[in-house]
């Protein structure tokens, strides 16, 4: 091989050596930059997720969330915030304060409150009822707060259909036992529920039970209870003025209402 040739192989090995060199170089280079958007996206990956975790757990939820919603007023309320449940239209004007949990009202209503809500519904005067959630603070739980919101699906129905619903979460059968918190159970007011021909397979009464549609108005309605600075319930107010239990059958008896509870 002639000295020119030699050097000529030489520059072209040298050459193939080279281009081979920026080719490996090239391609690392492109997995350097792969790798490294991997890790970008992985980063933001994880960066994204722990922001969504962090709103999720920082979001309101339950009935802190409810205060966000809007307010809905069922049909059959009335006042600026659907607050009033009004039975009757008399001159005079009982009020009556309870907690759906609170089993001393559940044993007002199975006796003299059946006096009281005739006396309204015979239009001897104007009964407004104002729902509280003393239990829930003292206890702990949902219950009076949920049955209250469930209550106004069935207010949204009518009238009857929340004073049936009304006596019958407030029934020996179906209240529960103070400590027992099942009205924070939907599946169990829905279980009331179906004992009253009215509710019972009303498709638009179970999704607002089951939506919280009225949980807003629940937190209203608690709202203007809390305005009266009641202590205890039941309390019962005859325009104003606090009647002691004993001395409702007599109160009644002078607005005119017979000492007769109807019959169940």
């Amino acid at each position: 091989m002639s000295k020119r040739n030699s050097q000529e192989a030489k520059r072209a090995a040298r050459d193939r050596l080279r281009a081979e060199r920026e080719r490996q170089a090239k391609k690392d280079k492109m997995r350097r930059q792969a790798l490294v958007g991997v890790a970008v996206l992985a980063v933001l990956a994880v960066a994204g997720g722990i922001f969504f975790a962090v709103t999720k757990l920082t979001a309101p939820s339950g009935w802190e969330a409810a205060k966000e919603q809007k307010l809905v007023k069922p049909a059959n309320s009335s006042g600026k915030d659907g607050q009033n449940i009004v039975i009757g239209n008399g001159k005079k004007t009982v009020d009556v304060y309870e907690d759906l949990r609170c089993p001393a009202c559940a044993q007002f209503e199975q006796g003299a409150g059946k006096l009281l809500a005739k006396g309204a519904e015979d239009n001897k005067y104007k009964l407004q009822v104002h729902l509280g959630d003393l239990i829930d603070g003292n206890l702990g739980g949902d219950g009076s707060k949920n049955a209250i919101s469930a209550l106004g699906a069935a207010l949204n129905v009518s009238k009857d259909a929340y004073r049936d619903y009304h006596d019958k979460l407030y029934s020996p059968q179906f209240h529960p036992e103070e400590r027992q918190d099942k009205f924070a159970e939907d599946d169990y007011l829905l279980k009331v529920a179906d004992t009253i021909p009215a509710l019972k397979s009303n498709a638009g009464f179970k999704k607002a039970v089951e939506e919280g549609t009225y949980d807003r108005w629940a937190l209203a309605m608690v709202a203007d209870f809390k305005k009266a600075k009641i202590q205890g319930t039941p309390t019962i107010r005859i325009d104003g003025k606090d009647i002691d239990q004993q001395q409702l059958p007599s109160e009644l008896q002078k607005l005119g209402v017979k000492l007769t509870a109807p019959k169940q």
